[in-house]
């Protein structure tokens, strides 16, 4: 099935036409691009109809192998979605109560089903989500300790996120050790402008940075990362409305906050010249996911490999090296060549002597999305 994938994130949408019938990798890539937006354009119809003006002129340019189905990306299912859906508009509802737990992306998932509804009524639509990749992980690692009626009143667990990601990492991984998924033990860190970490057991996620929302755990482009919940109490005490430090939290805050900008491209140059700011940016987030790491390589018992992903994790020599260089204890370390080298695929970037390999993973989260949503598809209606 060709399928158009639509993933919107919280800085960009990128779109693929995907073949799953192709049988090697990156044959299969009819078509791709990417539509950058500004923060405040995400779920616009200014934002959306220069994203969909361009998206039109790449399915028109298909002629007869155009899409047969749209797939979405959609951050934030909730306790509801536990796999792929039909998109229809009670789904649709449902999604956009959720938009609470998933600001920077549930709205724009929303939009992007709506404006292709209209744009290519006669396709069908699904919504592959990020959250349920980590169903598996346990009632302790997944539980907060509040009291049980805030519980059960609100939709309060760790649901975490990037698992169509992580997902697909821990297949491309497992593929490249020459061991059955379910005998992989490690940990995949996905570092873009959102940020997570997962620990896996078995194939399966056991705990992820991330929380309830995507807000909780590393230091992110423009989100602050775990924080004593105290500091929203101050701020809130200071006059500030739960609406604007939402805001603060979720788009002034993280590496912006720190060093001015968002973009680690910007901020390791500027860290390379000696900018304080920029320094302590990278520094903070290096630190938060090394001792993720740390702690989940205990979760995980003997890990087998740690992934890392995303368009920071996959590009940044420097930020995996300053990630690594605290990770002695647990005796991993880079080869310093194959860590800066330039090259496309998996690989691996750790030294000979290192107790376990660092791999460098590219993540494909349309590739899996095309694929699952081909397969719900292919499914009698009675079992979708």
């Amino acid at each position: 099935m060709r399928v158009l994938v639509l993933n919107p994130g919280s800085s960009s949408l990128k779109y693929h036409v995907r073949d799953t019938s192709a049988s090697h990798p990156g044959t299969d890539i009819l078509a791709s691009g990417q539509v950058d937006w500004p923060p405040d354009e995400r779920s616009t119809q200014d934002g959306l109809h220069s994203a969909f003006e361009e998206l039109d002129v790449t399915v028109k340019s298909l002629g007869s192998a155009g899409p047969e189905a749209i797939g979405h990306r959609v951050v934030h299912g909730g306790p509801r979605f536990s796999s792929p859906v039909r998109v229809t508009a009670d789904v649709i509802t449902a999604i956009e109560d959720l938009s609470p737990l998933a600001p920077l992306h549930n709205p724009a998932s929303i939009a992007c089903m709506d404006a292709a509804g209209k744009r290519w009524p006669d396709l069908p639509q699904v919504a592959v989500f990020d959250t349920a990749f980590h169903r598996s992980i346990p009632d302790f690692a997944a539980r907060y300790a509040i009291p049980e009626d805030a519980y059960l009143a609100h939709p309060v667990r760790r649901y975490g996120f990037h698992g169509i990601s992580v997902e697909m990492a821990c297949r491309d991984t497992a593929e490249f050790l020459g061991i059955p998924i379910a005998s992989l033990n490690g940990i995949v860190a996905h570092v873009g402008n959102g940020a997570s970490v997962t620990a896996l057991r078995q194939g399966l996620s056991v705990d992820t940075s991330m929380g309830m929302t995507p807000l909780e755990g590393l230091v992110m482009g423009t989100r602050s990362g775990d924080l004593d919940p105290s500091i929203v109490l101050l701020i809130q005490r200071g006059g500030a409305t739960a609406e604007e430090v939402d805001h603060i939290l979720n788009h002034r805050s993280g590496l912006l906050a720190v060093a001015g900008t968002a973009d680690m491209r910007e901020i390791g140059l500027a860290a390379l010249q000696g900018e304080p700011g920029a320094i302590l940016a990278l520094d903070m987030a290096a630190y938060r996911l090394a001792k993720y790491i740390a702690s989940y390589s205990m979760v995980v018992g003997r890990p087998n490999a740690l992934v890392f992903t995303g368009g920071v994790g996959e590009n940044s020599a420097l930020f995996r090296d300053k990630v690594v260089a605290w990770l002695g204890p647990l005796r991993l370390w880079l080869d310093e060549e194959t860590n800066t080298a330039s090259k496309d695929g998996i690989r691996k970037i750790s030294a000979t002597d290192s107790a376990f390999p660092v791999l460098v993973v590219p993540s494909d989260e349309e590739r899996a999305i095309a694929e699952s949503t081909a397969a719900l598809l292919a499914m009698p209606p009675k079992e979708r």
